[in-house]
């Protein structure tokens, strides 16, 4: 009887183990080698201390940033980025706009960075008016944010016909006004984008005079009740504006300028007078209260034709809510609070005249 031939077949199973053995470690091989590229692909961009601005259009979806990222060399793998914001589920969030991103941040960072909306802030143009400017200050303002000659910015503010508005409307026609916007543009500290022209700043500054008064509760029947227009209780809240320092006087003032109109007194305000000069003077003279002019309302009884300045909203409030008081007359302390001292009668003014001039160099 012939032996059984076992030999080849154990020889086949040898062959296919060898054969299995080998793709477990191929597979193992590629599988290694694949994290490794992942890994690698995760890691940070080498850092170069660079910030590199980077666009990221409305409407992107997480794998266009990506690209843009990757282009951009701050990333190292758009594709497995993108595997990697579905992991975090993150990329639902970004924001689009203009970053500044750094080559070596991690990919949290850019990732936290895009949710935020942390874009590069655009350059702007920044402009502070301050209260009490008048319309030839506010005009060397803008000449010296615009780079516009100021003639031809004051131009514009004394030809108003390109603006609209409540308050524009509220001027009234007349020669007599010195300056039309005077009183007009709200003092305030504004932003623009960079290469705003003069125009559109004007045209924002009356928005925002008509926006403030607008804030005031009741200010329209108030200043019915009062029998103003607007155009007058913007010159009387300027002429509070140039007299006053103190807040709590604001409305003293105020009262002390109704209670003289009603008794058709020349309101004699030094503030009238120094709007005549092109530079304020350090003090007003006897002279200077002989001046011919609309403005001067040592010669004149009522108010000015028009504001002298740009009112802040608390002269305005005061201007709406004068105080009820027997007041007419009022000086300047010397004692450095910049307060005054009221009367009644002439008589008690130029007590507090006296007492005021005491005080000066102590």
């Amino acid at each position: 009887m012939e032996p059984t031939q076992q030999k080849p077949k154990r020889s086949a199973w040898r062959i296919v183990g060898a054969v299995l053995a080998l793709l477990v470690l191929t597979a193992a091989g590629a599988a290694t080698g694949l994290g490794l590229y992942v890994s690698q692909a995760l890691r940070p961009v080498p850092g170069t201390g660079h910030e590199i601005k980077v666009d990221i259009a409305p409407g992107s979806r997480p794998a266009q940033i990506a690209e843009v990222l990757e282009t951009n060399g701050i990333i190292r793998d758009a594709r497995i980025f993108t595997y990697y914001l579905k992991w975090k589920k993150e990329g639902s969030r970004f924001q689009a706009g203009a970053y500044a991103l750094t080559p070596g941040m991690s990919l949290n960072d850019i990732i936290a960075k895009l949710n935020a909306g942390d874009t590069i802030k655009a350059e702007t143009l920044k402009l502070t008016v301050p209260e009490g400017f008048t319309v030839v200050q506010i005009a060397e303002k803008l000449a010296q944010t615009t780079g516009k000659p100021a003639d031809d910015v004051l131009r514009l503010l004394d030809q108003p016909a390109p603006y609209t508005g409540s308050v524009i409307a509220a001027i009234p026609e007349g020669a007599a006004i010195k300056h039309r916007l005077e009183g007009y543009l709200f003092p305030e500290t504004y932003e623009f984008k960079l290469g705003t022209g003069p125009e559109e700043m004007i045209a924002r500054m009356l928005a925002e005079t008509e926006a403030r008064i607008g804030s005031v509760a009741g200010w329209q029947e108030r200043m019915q009740k009062l029998g103003f227009s607007l155009h007058q209780l913007l010159t009387v809240a300027s002429l509070i504006e140039r007299e006053v320092v103190v807040d709590e006087e604001r409305p003293i003032v105020a009262g002390v300028i109704m209670n003289r109109l009603k008794m058709n007194m020349p309101l004699q305000i030094d503030a009238t007078v120094q709007y005549l000069f092109d530079k304020p003077k350090e003090r007003v003279l006897e002279k200077d209260l002989q001046i011919e002019s609309p403005y001067n309302t040592y010669l004149n009884p009522g108010l000015p034709p028009g504001p002298i300045a740009s009112p802040s909203l608390a002269s305005i409030e005061a201007a709406l809510s004068p105080a009820e008081t027997k007041y007419l007359f009022y000086v300047t302390k010397k004692d450095g609070s910049k307060g005054h001292l009221f009367a009644e009668t002439y008589e008690e003014h130029k007590k507090n005249i006296a007492a005021s001039k005491a005080q000066e160099g102590k």
